[in-house]
């Protein structure tokens, strides 16, 4: 890029700034958010990258185009793999002049012909999703996952050692606002019956973080937590659907695979990690036992203070809190490659179900209805244990800027549809 590169982005926030543009100033999508989608419009229906302003979508290459970037063309291409490979340097370097344009009024003719009203917009699935990774990482959840499906059975004696995580399918990764068909597989039968085959009766949802990863590597390099903000471009909103009846029968003696593979939606909007400097807080607990050295950097693990809610239909169900997450997101990068697998522009990390110690601070179903046992009760007077088809479930997100500034991350929804 034309502007000056910085070595590595930094890990302090950066001044509470405004923009020019008619913007209220506790937008949550103001200059301190400039979160990268892909969209297309009507005249333009080839997809290409976006940041979102406010309720408007900057058409990032043809404003670098005019503004004579050399590289803009990397902001033309229908995913953000290309951008995601030109690692923490280029992210650092496009958000300061992507700052630079939307808070100095002298950028106006670079910026306002290349702005798109939101509703003009279709929004696509931002990044062509390499490998997905889900992990495990709230502790409350993996305590009451565990004594549903296994009774007495207790945390995991592995659990606080490593961030337990298992490979899931990236082809069935899906934008936010893409219906859900149920799964249809096999599930525990009567006692001495053998299974039973069908439609899932348990879909559940699962209220995650998801983490973009860029800056390839290659394989058996192994990255360390002090090096993972290299690798950490964004996040997004994340609901990975699970079929809990299939999940329970399939998952002896190896993990999930048909409950889990059949869809997970991400946020449209993938929400730079420098936009969050300012949400960074300590993680819980990681003192007894303290974590091998691989997951120790230089300074404490630090996690993410952002206030998530979750909504069935129009009920508010609960306001789980993302740091409740006992591992950090460092943490998961290293971990992931200390093995040797290589990371690829594109991969994508999932936190695993965010739940804290509360029945308000719980993020899935299987929790709130303690596996099918509690109804939840929602506004119009239905109940719910699990899903049922035509349920719309919504996940939104804001965190702490600079200052007084909100950072609002992309809402992330879908609608169940029957099988066939």
């Amino acid at each position: 890029m034309s502007t000056p590169t910085p070595a590595a982005p930094s890990p302090s926030p950066t001044p509470e700034l405004s923009t020019w543009l008619d913007l209220a100033p506790d937008d949550p999508y103001g200059v301190a958010t400039l979160p990268y989608g892909v969209f297309s419009t009507p005249d333009r229906p080839a997809p290409r990258i976006g940041v979102r302003i406010g309720d408007r979508v900057l058409d990032v290459g043809a404003a670098a185009t005019r503004a004579g970037m050399e590289s803009a063309t990397v902001w033309q291409h229908p995913t953000l793999n290309p951008f995601l490979g030109q690692g923490a340097a280029a992210w650092a370097a496009a958000r300061e002049w992507l700052t630079l344009v939307l808070t100095d009024e002298s950028y106006r003719d670079v910026v306002v012909p290349h702005l798109v009203p939101l509703d003009r917009a279709t929004l696509h699935l931002p990044v062509e999703v390499a490998d997905y990774v889900d992990f495990y990482a709230a502790e409350h959840h993996a305590r009451r996952a565990g004594e549903i499906f296994r009774p007495g059975a207790g945390l995991a004696e592995n659990w606080k050692h490593l961030p337990v995580g298992y490979h899931g399918r990236a082809g069935t990764v899906v934008v936010s606002g893409t219906d859900v068909v149920r799964p249809t597989g096999q599930r525990r039968g009567e006692v001495g019956a053998g299974p039973e085959f069908g439609p899932s009766t348990r879909l559940d949802l699962e209220t995650e973080l998801g983490f973009v990863l860029g800056g390839p590597t290659t394989q058996g390099t192994r990255v360390s937590v002090d090096d993972a903000p290299q690798h950490l471009f964004g996040v997004v909103l994340l609901n990975d659907w699970s079929a809990r009846d299939l999940q329970a029968w399939e998952s002896a003696p190896l993990g999930p695979f048909l409950g889990k593979s059949f869809a997970t939606s991400i946020s449209a909007w993938v929400t730079p990690m420098a936009a969050l400097a300012a949400a960074r807080v300590p993680v819980p607990g990681q003192t007894d036992p303290a974590p091998l050295p691989y997951l120790s950097g230089t300074s404490p693990a630090r996690g993410l203070d952002l206030q998530l809610e979750l909504r069935l239909g129009n009920t508010l169900v609960s306001r789980p809190q993302a740091r409740d997450l006992y591992w950090s997101p460092e943490q998961l990068v290293a971990h992931l490659t200390v093995g040797g697998a290589s990371i690829r522009s594109g991969d994508l990390l999932g936190s695993g179900t965010i739940s804290g110690t509360d029945q308000g601070s719980i993020g899935c179903l299987l929790e709130l209805s303690w596996g099918g046992r509690d109804a939840v009760t929602l506004d119009d007077g239905s109940t719910r244990t699990f899903l049922e088809d035509g349920d719309t479930v919504s996940i939104t997100a804001t965190a702490a800027g600079v200052g007084s500034a909100r950072v609002g991350l992309g809402e992330v929804t879908g609608t169940v549809r029957r099988t066939g």
